[in-house]
C-alpha cells in the first residue's frame, strides 16, 4: 500500500515522539510527514534528529486545518492519512487502513485514551456535533456517528485517526483553513454532499496520549466559546444555506450551554459575570460564523464548498526539511 502519514504537531515534542515511534514499529514502509508549528520546545531539532521522518514542514499558524493541508500538499502517496501528534497507532492500524479502503474512499476507527480500553474523544476539540445531540461528534467501539441532516447522510470522522483515498482529498480540495476547530466535521459534510463513503474499521485504532502536568500545552487550549459557535455557523451555512432545520440547531446547542453553564453558577464554579461574558461570546461567534458561512457558499457553489482549501495558496510552509530530495 502506497501510504503517507501527514502528523500535524505543535508544542507536545514528548507525544509525538511516541507518535513516531509507534508509526516506526507498526507501518515501517509508510511515507511520514510532520508540519511543526510554531513549537517552542524542541520539537523541531527532535524530529531533524530522527531517520524515520521523511518531511518535516514548519509552519507559521496555530491552526490544524493549515497543518493538515501543508502535509496533504507534499504528501506523494496514493493513500494520506492524518494522525494527531498525541496518537499512537496499533500494530493491526495499516490492515484497518486498507480493509476500510476496499469498502470506502475514507476509512476512520476509534481513538482510545491510552490509559483505558475504550471510551469517547473529541477529534476536533471544540465538544460540539452538528447533529444536535449535544455531545462530541466521535467515535466508539461500534462506529462512527451518524447523522441526516437536511436530506443527507453525515458520517462524521476522527480528524486524528482517519486515511483517505488521494482523489477524495483532490475532489475536497484539503480543509477549510477558515475553521480554527471543526474542521473534520466541515469535511464530512462536504464528502457527504459528494456521495463519498467513510469506512469504519475497529482494527484502524488508536491510543491517545493524556498531557502530563509539565507538558507543553500542545497547541490545546480552553474552551473559546466564540470560536465554537462561529464555526459550528459557519460550517452549517456554508454546506446547507438559511434553512430552519440550521437555525434549530445552533439555537438548540446555544440553549443547552447556557443551561449548563448556568448550572456551575449555581454551583459557585462559574461567576454570573463569566456566564453573561460567555453568553456574548456565543451571540458574536453565530452572527460572524453565519454571516461568514454565507459569503463562503456564495464564493464557491461547486461540490466542495471550501473558498479556503488547499489549491487557494501556496504559502503555508515557511522552512522545509525533505528526506526524499
Amino acid at each position: 500500500m502506497d501510504l503517507s502519514v501527514v502528523v500535524p504537531t505543535l508544542n507536545g515534542r514528548d507525544r509525538l515522539a511516541a507518535c513516531l515511534d509507534a508509526l516506526a514499529a507498526h507501518a515501517p514502509e509508510t511515507e511520514v510527514i510532520v508540519v511543526n508549528g510554531p513549537s517552542a520546545d524542541g520539537t523541531t531539532g527532535m524530529v531533524r534528529d530522527r531517520d524515520d521522518v521523511d518531511v518535516l514542514v514548519e509552519i507559521s499558524e496555530r491552526t490544524v486545518n493549515v497543518a493538515r493541508n501543508a502535509g496533504i500538499e507534499v504528501s506523494t502517496g496514493e493513500t494520506v492519512a492524518l494522525v494527531d501528534y498525541d496518537n499512537r497507532i496499533g500494530e493491526s492500524w495499516t490492515d484497518g487502513v486498507a480493509a476500510g479502503l476496499d469498502r470506502g474512499d475514507a476509512v476512520t476507527g476509534p481513538v482510545r485514551p491510552a490509559e483505558a480500553t475504550g471510551g469517547r474523544t473529541d477529534p476536533d476539540g471544540d465538544g460540539i456535533t452538528d447533529g444536535g445531540n449535544g455531545g462530541a461528534e466521535s467515535e466508539d467501539e461500534t462506529g462512527p456517528e451518524r447523522r441526516r441532516i437536511a436530506g443527507r447522510d453525515v458520517t462524521y470522522f476522527a480528524g486524528g485517526n482517519v486515511a483517505f483515498r488521494r482523489e477524495v482529498l483532490r475532489d475536497l480540495d484539503g480543509f477549510d483553513e477558515y475553521l480554527h476547530t471543526g474542521g473534520a466535521r466541515d469535511a464530512a459534510h462536504r464528502l457527504a454532499s459528494m456521495d463519498h463513503a467513510i469506512a469504519w474499521d475497529a482494527d484502524l485504532a488508536c491510543a491517545k496520549e493524556s498531557p502530563t502536568p509539565t507538558a507543553a500545552d500542545g497547541g490545546r487550549t480552553a474552551r473559546d466559546w466564540e470560536w465554537k459557535y462561529r464555526a459550528l455557523a459557519y460550517r452549517l451555512l456554508k454546506n446547507y444555506g438559511l434553512r430552519p432545520t440550521v437555525v434549530g440547531r445552533t439555537t438548540k446547542h446555544a440553549v443547552t450551554d447556557a443551561v449548563s453553564v448556568a448550572r456551575d453558577v449555581v454551583r459557585g464554579e462559574v461567576t454570573p459575570s463569566d456566564w453573561a461574558a460567555n453568553g456574548r461570546d456565543v451571540l458574536l461567534g453565530i452572527v460572524g460564523g453565519s454571516s461568514d458561512g454565507m459569503v463562503a457558499r456564495a464564493r464557491d457553489r461547486g461540490p466542495a464548498r471550501n473558498p479556503n482549501g488547499l489549491s487557494k495558496r501556496a504559502d503555508r510552509a515557511v522552512a522545509k526539511y525533505d528526506r526524499r530530495e
